[in-house]
């Protein structure tokens, strides 16, 4: 896909602005904690992490009944496997950790479910999928661990077919008081501590606030997704701001 000089320039400003973590320090980072990130994904968030993608795939199927779905930082595919109430025919996840992507065949395999959903190595800034290939891209709690956000978003962008959906569930800050005083806290100090803790891994827990905080949020992030070409971009927020869809649409 032809990327105009504007666009490039724009991505280059985000580079400037928000120091993110290396593609291959965030990849030796998720597979150092793989074995534990599902426990700790659910423990941390008192389970409701389980509900935010439900109602994340409930607004996908508000608007579109998909036949392949590309799950863009899959992980190990739980949001790949709660899009399968949209009745797809196949669910493409990617991701760069091997080992996150070992684990989230062996948790397909055992729910007999490899005949629907399909965990590939990929890149979500350079996506190996032809334009126009997929009729939802999503991602659950990736496109904040992408090196440039709006190359990836603008690749998501590239493999939609005209009149597809673009749906981005994602940590986002609270602003009411005094909510958003108590997650500070459990973001910045007890999550990382139980993280470390539990997952053995003094790093990665410690990355997982800084890169919420330095996320570009609420506003900030529709702009982006204009930014990548799509239309219609809206918000949803879950849990009082915690987490947040967004989604939008190809022309």
């Amino acid at each position: 896909m032809w990327v105009s000089l504007a666009t490039k320039e724009k991505m280059m400003n985000e580079t400037n602005q928000v120091r993110k973590a290396p593609r291959e320090e965030v990849e030796q980072m998720f597979d150092s904690i793989a074995g534990r990130y599902d426990f700790l994904n659910h423990f941390l968030s008192l389970g409701t992490d389980r509900w935010w993608r439900r109602r994340a795939i409930s607004t996908i199927g508000k608007y579109i009944q998909p036949v392949r779905i590309l799950d863009v930082a899959t992980g190990t595919g739980d949001l790949a496997i709660a899009s399968l109430r949209l009745n797809p025919v196949r669910v493409t996840g990617i991701d760069i950790s091997d080992r996150m992507l070992e684990l989230g065949r062996k948790k397909i395999m055992d729910m007999k479910l490899g005949d629907k959903i399909e965990l590939l190595r990929g890149d979500s800034e350079a996506i190996n999928f032809a334009d126009e290939t997929f009729d939802v891209v999503m991602a659950a709690f990736g496109v904040r661990n992408f090196e440039h956000t709006l190359a990836g978003l603008t690749e998501m962008f590239r493999v939609l077919r005209p009149r597809g959906m673009i749906m981005v569930l994602e940590f986002s800050r609270p602003s009411l008081f005094p909510f958003k005083q108590i997650y500070n806290y459990y973001f910045t100090a007890v999550l990382p501590w139980i993280g470390r803790r539990v997952s053995g891994d003094k790093n990665a827990y410690s990355y997982l606030p800084e890169s919420v905080m330095s996320f570009p949020d609420n506003e900030a992030f529709l702009k982006l997704l204009r930014e990548a070409g799509f239309v219609c971009e809206k918000q949803k927020k879950l849990s009082g701001g915690i987490a947040s869809i967004y989604y939008g649409f190809k022309q």
